[in-house]
């Protein structure tokens, strides 16, 4: 696996602290907030990031994946703090004086707080707004990395509106417990809580956000709401190219390994159109694909089966199934040959064990689809640290580092260093 970047992802919101501009603070503070908790000062990576790329170094990675906050580059429309963009200039010259490469994400999931009083991901207005910080990140700090994902998990939107339709379902059904669904989405979500406070938060977010139902890129959207993603990605690539031709620029989709029994075929067919085909018009010209997978979602003729009896589940619900990886690489690369990144994979767990396994079995099927001539470029796993996991607070151990959030002290997991040898 020569040149093979081997690394770990992050999110701004999720480790950094104090992203005080952001739709997600006002969210997570609101009086009928669906978090179980803030994020508070998170695990401070925003002071310990010197720290965090040590410990990178040390466990022999070569890679690492991180966002930049666009709430904290642009804390009021059009207006840039070059404070922040000399703090993320300190970040990328700290990997490139510890011979890591940076893979940037200019959107993960968490917005500046006056998009989303604008109509958020379902204004167009999104689209030159998104391209025009990008644009500037890139003046600022493009001769620093050469990667880019534009946007995480763009289909995430898509894939709330889908549990949103099935809730309805649910509840014409009078089953209203939404514990079995949350293991169908692949990122931390409340959806109890979510349901429960919507009335109750509607007047709350038309004093915050102008709207009852804010479009924040973690929410349901239109079908029109779906394509301004892709549109403010394909805006965004154009820009940055314009600045720095050479940057390697992607987008990343959250994918589930989708497999049928008997009488799901046409199902899976539609969920994977849903989840990754109907995208490729807007991606087919990247320069590589942002590969995030989990688990796996078995379909029958009524939609996604619960995991079976007897199998293990993480923490957030979903099917222990390291396998699913190596499966997703191999499909989508029927459909789209282009560099593929695996810019998410991992396991929430507090048996470090498990992680360990769970890489070993993962990255195999890694090394098994390069030596098939799928050109894998990379492998982030998720999470270098443990932390905020969105709705569902700290208590989703997802990281290869532990972290004491009363002294901010770092642990490393024999994870780490599991992962750290493929790249040696």
């Amino acid at each position: 696996m020569t040149n093979f970047l081997i690394g770990a992802s992050t999110s701004a919101h999720q480790i950094e602290g104090n992203n005080i501009h952001s739709d997600y603070w006002a969210m997570e503070n609101m009086k009928y907030t669906s978090f179980t908790e803030p994020s508070g000062q998170a695990v401070d990576s925003y002071n310990h990031y010197e720290e965090d790329i040590a410990l990178l170094k040390q466990a022999g990675l070569n890679a690492y994946r991180f966002s930049i906050e666009w709430a904290r580059i642009e804390p009021e429309q059009g207006k840039f703090d070059m404070n922040e963009i000399e703090h993320y200039k300190k970040v990328l010259l700290c990997l490139k004086e510890n011979g890591i490469t940076p893979v940037v994400t200019m959107h993960h999931f968490s917005s500046p707080l006056w998009l989303i009083q604008m109509g958020g991901w379902e204004n167009e207005g999104v689209v030159d707004l998104f391209a025009n910080y990008c644009k500037f990140v890139v003046e600022q700090l493009g001769d620093l990395f050469d990667y880019v994902c534009t946007i995480n998990e763009a289909n995430m939107r898509l894939q709330f509106a889908a549990i949103a339709e099935r809730y309805k379902r649910q509840m014409m059904a009078n089953a209203t417990n939404m514990k079995s669904m949350e293991g169908t989405v692949q990122v931390g979500a409340n959806l109890n809580g979510m349901m429960e406070r919507m009335k109750m938060a509607a007047a709350e977010n038309m004093q915050i956000f102008h709207s009852p139902n804010p479009a924040v890129f973690v929410s349901a959207c239109t079908p029109n709401g779906d394509l301004l993603v892709m549109k403010a990605h394909q805006a965004a690539k154009a820009v940055m190219k314009q600045v720095k031709p050479s940057l390697k620029i992607g987008i990343t989709l959250s994918l589930h390994d989708i497999q049928f029994v008997e009488g799901g075929e046409e199902v899976a067919k539609n969920e994977w159109n849903d989840e990754f085909l109907h995208y490729l018009p807007y991606i087919q010209d990247d320069d590589f694909f942002g590969l995030q997978n989990y688990t796996r979602s078995v379909m029958n003729a009524d939609g996604i089966m619960p995991v079976p009896e007897g199998k293990k589940k993480t923490q957030m619900d979903y099917e222990n199934y390291p396998e699913a990886l190596g499966h997703v690489i191999r499909k989508v690369h029927e459909s789209l040959p282009i560099p593929i990144m695996v810019t998410e994979n991992g396991i929430t767990t507090s048996d470090d064990t498990e992680r360990v396994e769970f890489i070993q079995k993962a990255l195999s099927d890694v090394q098994a689809c390069i030596a098939d001539g799928i050109p894998v470029i990379g492998y982030m796993h998720w999470s270098l640290l443990d932390n905020f996991e969105w709705q569902k607070g700290f208590a989703m151990t997802f990281g290869l580092v532990a972290v004491d959030r009363t002294t901010m002290q770092r642990t490393p997991k024999q994870s780490l260093f599991v992962l750290g040898s493929y790249a040696k």
